[in-house]
C-alpha cells in the first residue's frame, strides 16, 4: 500500500505543478488525501526520500528536492516485480509455467540464498508472452522451507512477490546485476526462441525487511521490447 501511495503522490505533485523547494503536505493531509493511516502515507513519504525525491528539514517540513525536476519512467533502482512492471508498461501478458522442480541449488542459488549443506530449492521456469510474442524467460529459485505443501498445489503463473509475501516472507529490496546475453543454446532450441535476441539478463537476489534472502531470480527480458532508466546523483 505504501508504494502505491508513492506513487499517487508523485502524480499528485505533478498535477499541482509544484518545483523543487516547494513545501509537500503534512503526513496527516497526506494520509486524508489518500484515504489511508498516517503510518501508511509516513512510509510513502520515506520511500520518496530515499529515492531522493523530497528532502527533510528538521522543524520546516518535507520539501521537493532538485531531483523532483527530472522525471524517469520505471527506474531501474525501484524494486517492483516482473508482473507489476509489465502492468505498469501496459502490456497484455499470459504466463506460461515451462517447469517447477525440486532440486539441490546450484553453487550460484545456494550463494545467493545463504543455504547450508542439504537444504533445496524451488526451481520455476516460465515464459512471457503478449499475445505470440515471447517477452521475459525467466529461472526463479526460492529456498523450498518457504513454500509449504507440494508444489503441484501452487499456483506458479502469478507474482512470485505476493506468493511469497503471503507465506510471510514480503520481498522488500534486491540487489541486481544488468548485462546483455544470448539465451542459453538448449533453451533456445527446446523453446523455439533462437533468432528473438538479444536479451537483456537482470540476475538478482530478493531479500525481506530482516535482510533475508528469498529469492534469486534469473529474467531474460527481449532487447528490443525493453529499456531500464537510471537516475544519475
Amino acid at each position: 500500500m505504501s508504494v502505491q501511495v508513492r506513487d499517487r503522490l508523485v502524480d499528485l505533485f505533478r498535477s499541482r505543478n509544484l518545483r523543487p523547494g516547494d513545501r509537500l503536505p503534512t503526513e496527516s493531509e497526506i494520509a486524508e488525501l489518500c484515504d489511508v493511516g498516517r503510518s501508511t502515507a509516513r512510509e510513502a513519504l520515506k520511500l520518496l526520500e530515499q529515492e531522493g525525491l523530497i528532502v527533510v528539514e528538521r522543524g520546516r517540513g518535507r520539501f521537493l528536492s532538485s531531483l523532483s525536476a527530472l522525471s524517469v519512467e520505471r527506474p531501474i533502482t525501484r524494486f517492483e516485480s516482473v508482473s507489476t512492471m509489465l502492468e505498469a508498461m501496459g502490456y497484455d501478458t499470459r504466463s506460461v509455467v515451462l517447469s517447477v522442480t525440486e532440486n539441490e541449488p546450484s553453487e550460484a542459488e545456494a550463494e545467493a540464498l545463504e543455504l547450508s549443506a542439504g537444504e533445496t530449492v524451488i526451481r520455476l521456469e516460465r515464459l512471457r508472452f503478449t499475445g505470440d510474442d515471447p517477452l521475459i524467460y525467466s529461472v526463479d529459485t526460492v529456498p523450498r522451507e518457504y513454500i509449504p505443501g507440494p508444489i503441484r498445489h501452487v499456483n506458479w503463473t502469478g507474482s512470485l512477490n505476493d506468493l511469497l509475501a503471503a507465506q510471510g516472507y514480503p520481498p522488500v529490496s534486491s540487489v541486481a546485476r544488468l548485462q546483455a546475453v544470448d539465451l542459453p543454446p538448449d533453451v533456445c532450441e527446446r523453446y523455439s526462441l533462437g533468432g528473438v535476441g538479444p536479451w537483456l539478463l537482470i540476475s538478482e537476489t530478493v531479500i525481506t525487511t530482516s535482510g533475508r534472502p528469498v529469492l534469486y531470480a534469473q529474467d531474460y527480458h527481449r532487447g528490443d521490447a525493453f529499456a531500464f532508466n537510471v537516475l544519475r546523483r
